[in-house]
């Protein structure tokens, strides 16, 4: 079966999940999302019974409040997208302007799920002035309501009654962590996402991150950091310091989009970085299997 992901997201970790949850410890309670998104790793952990609770945190307050929708109150947000989705008939592209204009007004999460559901390759884009400004793809509807609806209830059903949900700063959710968690991160601002995102992704600022980084090393918590990657010969991000003393994976994503319109063979690598602290934890022979790479076991610096 499938796993559900009612809220469509470019840069979604769901296809890479079951690659991802290879370094996961055998021995940790609760999964922490600090750059949430479209939450693929929670979802995916919570449908293997990989943990029993998750903090859902991201930026964006809306997206955090259609969060709080789909767990807690499925069946309204269900109907509130049939009605929206069915409204849209023989007035596709003006109605999609209407349905952006009243989000940018009210900010409520039955209008961004429509968005998000019908945008131009799921790629979420806000202006300067905090307004979404993504454009509709003119070739399609959107996710069926029905569709929509099953991946809703299936989600509300794996994590209700087992999820916190913020919106803060990032730094604020990654003192609440301890060692006994497991802490997933993938910011907006490194790999393909400079090439766009939320207007936030500038505000996190590199040095800020680093530092938080050997604040979580300091307090010995496991945690998993999706950071760059390279296409080809191209690489995404800038190097994190090597006392950090992280192990950098890579995992093979398969073809970029990119390189098959240009009719290239490109190959796709998505880097992962592993804590200290997970890493003593995991059996690393173990765990490295196929189409994933231990590429870098950065020395520890005195």
């Amino acid at each position: 079966m499938k796993l559900p992901h009612p809220i469509p997201y470019q840069g979604s970790k769901r296809n890479l999940a079951d690659q991802i949850m290879r370094f996961y410890p055998d021995d940790f309670n609760r999964l922490i999302e600090p750059f949430a998104g479209s939450a693929a790793m929670t979802i995916a952990s919570a449908f293997y019974f990989k943990a029993n609770h998750f903090i859902i945190n991201d930026i964006n307050e809306p997206l955090t409040q259609l969060w709080d929708s789909i767990i807690n109150n499925p069946k309204l947000i269900i109907k509130h997208y049939h009605d929206i989705w069915h409204g849209q008939h023989g007035n596709e592209e003006e109605y999609y302007y209407e349905i952006r204009e009243k989000f940018n007004d009210t900010k409520k999460p039955e209008y961004l799920l429509f968005l998000l559901a019908k945008c131009v390759k799921a790629a979420v884009r806000y202006n300067s002035q905090g307004g979404f400004n993504q454009s509709p793809d003119k070739r399609r509807l959107g996710r069926n309501p029905q569709m929509m609806r099953d991946d809703i209830l299936r989600v509300s059903h794996l994590l209700k009654g087992k999820t916190e949900i913020y919106s803060t700063d990032y730094s604020n959710i990654l003192d609440l962590a301890t060692s006994d968690d497991l802490v997933y991160m993938d910011p907006p601002y490194q790999g393909t996402g400079l090439n766009g995102g939320f207007n936030y992704a500038g505000n996190i600022e590199f040095d800020n991150f680093v530092v938080s980084l050997f604040e979580l090393n300091h307090k010995n918590i496991p945690y998993i950091l999706s950071y760059d990657g390279r296409t080809g010969d191209k690489t995404f991000g800038n190097p994190l310091p090597d006392n950090l003393n992280l192990t950098k994976i890579e995992i093979n994503a398969g073809r970029s989009s990119q390189a098959t319109l240009l009719n290239r063979k490109e190959i796709t690598y998505e880097a992962v970085f592993l804590s200290p602290a997970l890493v003593s934890k995991i059996d690393m022979q173990k765990v490295t299997g196929k189409q994933i790479y231990q590429t870098d076991l950065f020395a520890t610096h005195g």
